[in-house]
């Protein structure tokens, strides 16, 4: 007995030394590169961060605002990262750049860099040349306020490097396409509150991808399918700008029956969607390719403070499906290692090298940053 104490303290003892080491740094272990599960996420980190909304008033900032955060989470490296703002109602772009030192973190309000206007911001990790940088790091947040009463704070989305095979570099060296496989295609409205029970929901849905320096990639015609609690389907259509900013109602979706009847008090349901639009990226693929999407929704309820069963807040959209797989070159996944994107990145690669299906473009101007970082060898 005297021996098996004397075994168990020991073993205690071992333990109790190994959690004194594993204090010294952050607890757990990074979410690794090689991951075959690399798909666009709030909940994790990346090199392109897109924030669902942001929206301000120019006469009322106190009631309608956005204050926004981005993070690097390098110890090691620094960062630019190329801000675009997209006007939600005109699909017009304002951009700037922010320069993040190792652990550093900004925040800023949306009344301050681009007041009285509702839409998305994306934001891409650059190296000094300003363009693209397979850097993994940044991760943000967005906590947005309406006049009308909806609030709530969104994750920003964001895309790893392992989701961009490719990179294309203009002729003149002016602009760079990033093309992205796997981003989402059919996004999901989870537990949708009756109306009769006091519950208003906000629905906000992005186009994705584009040209940013012309006009992103709109909406779309969408068609949809409401589902009540007991399973019936009312399918839908509608369409959308750059942005897609409305509360679920009567008039939207416009289902038969109408949506209070679909989800009368008491009950619940839920919704799909995706984009019957097609985005014609000739030459770089040979048919017209998905349109991916994005969004969030917010809810509301004037009861939240009286009652048990009410609620208010925000969440970013379910993605129950994407545009296509991860691709595949040289018979490696491109999730393998984020220097995949660096090799190919050097290579520039040009787009009568390109096929693909079914991918997501953006195009992004080069036009180098005022952050006066030397860029690494190495970023991972």
């Amino acid at each position: 007995m005297k021996r098996i104490l004397t075994r168990t303290s020991c073993i205690l003892a071992i333990l109790v030394s190994l959690c004194a080491g594993a204090l010294a740094g952050d607890p757990g272990i990074p979410i690794p590169f090689a991951s075959t599960a690399h798909q666009v996420s709030d909940q994790t980190r990346g090199f392109m961060l897109i924030y669902n909304i942001y929206t301000s008033s120019a006469t009322n900032p106190s009631q309608q605002n956005t204050r926004i955060n981005l993070t690097n989470t390098s110890d090691q490296f620094a960062v630019s990262v190329h801000l675009f703002f997209v006007d939600g109602a005109t699909c017009s772009i304002s951009d700037r750049y922010v320069c993040l030192t190792p652990n550093q973190t900004t925040t800023f309000l949306a009344s301050e860099q681009d007041p009285g206007t509702t839409g998305y911001l994306v934001a891409v990790a650059t190296g000094s040349d300003g363009e693209p940088a397979p850097f993994d790091f940044l991760m943000g947040d967005a906590f947005v306020k309406f006049e009308n009463g909806f609030f709530g704070n969104l994750g920003a989305e964001a895309v790893p490097a392992g989701l961009v095979p490719f990179i294309s570099v203009s002729n003149d060296g002016t602009l760079f396409a990033l093309l992205v496989t796997g981003m989402p295609r059919v996004l999901a409205v989870d537990n949708i509150g009756s109306r009769g029970d006091g519950n208003e929901t906000l629905l906000v849905v992005n186009g994705v991808g584009g040209v940013f320096t012309i006009a992103p990639t709109t909406v779309g015609s969408l068609f949809g399918i409401l589902y009540d609690d007991q399973e019936s389907a009312h399918s839908w259509t509608s369409a959308g700008g750059c942005q897609l900013v409305t509360q679920l109602s009567n008039n939207f979706p416009r289902t038969a029956p109408r949506f209070d009847v679909v989800i009368p008090a008491g009950q619940t349901g839920w919704m799909k969607f995706w984009s019957t639009s097609t985005v014609n990226n000739s030459p770089i693929s040979t048919s017209a390719d998905a349109r991916a999407l994005l969004g969030a929704v917010f809810q509301r309820n004037p009861n939240s403070g009286l009652s048990s069963g009410a609620f208010q807040g925000a969440r970013n959209l379910h993605k129950l499906r994407v545009t296509s797989a991860p691709f595949e070159f040289n018979g490696q996944e491109m999730g393998a290692a984020p220097q995949s994107f660096t090799n190919l990145m050097r290579g520039r690669h040009s787009i009568s090298e390109i096929s693909l299906s079914n991918i997501t473009i953006f195009v992004f101007p080069i036009f180098p940053p005022n952050c006066g970082f030397v860029d690494s060898d190495r970023v991972g």
